[in-house]
């Protein structure tokens, strides 16, 4: 009891938030940054934060105020000239110190925004808000570590960034994600003519387009520690399907399409998951999602180009080493999906 009587007031950190509102006009961008007092006393090595909430003091700590955040807020990466503040005042119901600035450019189609305001405090977030004529178009919250996010613009020039940004993104994926590519390649190792493999492919794109689009709008969700499993098991299930089924494509048994529908079901949580790290612009969600989905397309279509190119010219040289690519590739597939699977259940902490 005695001890709780000669105890002193100690000031605890709030929540370590920071707030970025920028408002986009068609010739400026204006913004706001309100920052806790607590962070700014930190970095202007005072032991006394209620002091910033004097507004003589913060005239006199202005300059070096300004300084201090400029350089760890970049907007419009580079693009655009750099931020002029206009003022700065005490919020002093929130303990907490308001700057005002301006961009004196036109808002770009896409707009880049990164922060990494109080690198000292590892749990610092900085909450930012996005405003288009005055409607709120974008939110974030960005986290030390996090990389920039990009706002598009609703416009015409703001949908071609958006294209330009994820239609690359999608193709990027498609080529760098071998799970992927092994299940298309599976999936024609035997051939058939055109018109069969145009059945995979669309069944393929129908089947990961429904999962892409569901899982990023958050309307289905599944555990990677399921879908990465499950993707390495439907490369297993296509290339065993080939070895049992033979070397002539009978169409009347080929379970080809619909094995590419369900598993692209799958495969399209996976996609889902590189999309999410990429980030979607809420205020273009379906353009975003349709570049990514057709950039994947494009990236899928070249792949089985080459690949149908290439059994094409063997099997016309010889059918015989056409047979026998297809069994050995088959034995790949299977292998290789064996392999995943039994990696992302028993070494990875899968499900």
């Amino acid at each position: 009891m005695a001890l709780l009587f000669l105890s002193v007031p100690v000031q605890a950190h709030p929540a370590p938030f920071s707030y970025l509102d920028l408002d986009l006009h068609q010739d400026r961008i204006e913004g706001r940054l309100t920052v806790h007092t607590i962070d700014l006393a930190h970095e202007l090595r005072t032991d006394e934060p209620s002091l910033l909430l004097d507004e003589t003091v913060l005239s006199r700590q202005y300059s070096q105020i300004g300084s201090i955040l400029a350089g760890r807020l970049s907007i419009g990466a580079g693009d655009l000239p750099p931020l002029q503040w206009t003022g700065i005042a005490s919020v002093a119901g929130d303990d907490a110190v308001r700057l005002q600035f301006v961009i004196p450019a036109a808002p770009p189609p896409a707009l880049e925004v990164a922060a990494d305001l109080f690198p000292y405090d590892p749990q610092h977030q900085t909450f930012v808000n996005v405003r288009e004529d005055g409607q709120l178009a974008q939110q974030w919250i960005l986290a030390p570590g996090d990389g920039p996010r990009t706002h598009f613009a609703g416009t015409t020039a703001g949908v071609l960034a958006v294209m330009g940004t994820f239609i690359p993104a999608g193709v990027h994926h498609i080529l760098i994600g071998p799970d992927h590519i092994l299940f298309v390649i599976g999936l024609i190792l035997l051939g058939g003519g055109w018109r069969r493999l145009a059945l995979i492919v669309t069944a393929f794109t129908l089947g990961h387009s429904v999962t892409l689009s569901l899982a990023a709008l958050g309307k289905v969700v599944v555990p990677a520690s399921i879908v990465e499993p499950l993707i390495a098991l439907s490369i297993v299930v296509v290339g065993a399907d080939n070895l049992l089924r033979g070397q002539e494509p009978d169409t009347t048994r080929d379970l080809r399409p619909l094995f590419a529908g369900l598993f692209g079901l799958i495969h399209g949580f996976g996609f889902a998951y590189v999309l999410a790290d990429f980030g979607l612009p809420q205020g273009q969600l379906a353009w975003s999602l349709f570049g990514f989905n057709l950039g994947v397309e494009i990236g899928q279509l070249a792949i089985v180009l080459v690949a149908v190119l290439i059994l094409a010219a063997i099997r016309r040289r010889s059918e015989a080493a056409a047979r026998r690519l297809a069994t050995i590739g088959s034995l790949a597939v299977v292998a290789a999906g064996a392999y995943w699977f039994i990696e992302r259940v028993f070494m990875s902490g899968g499900a």
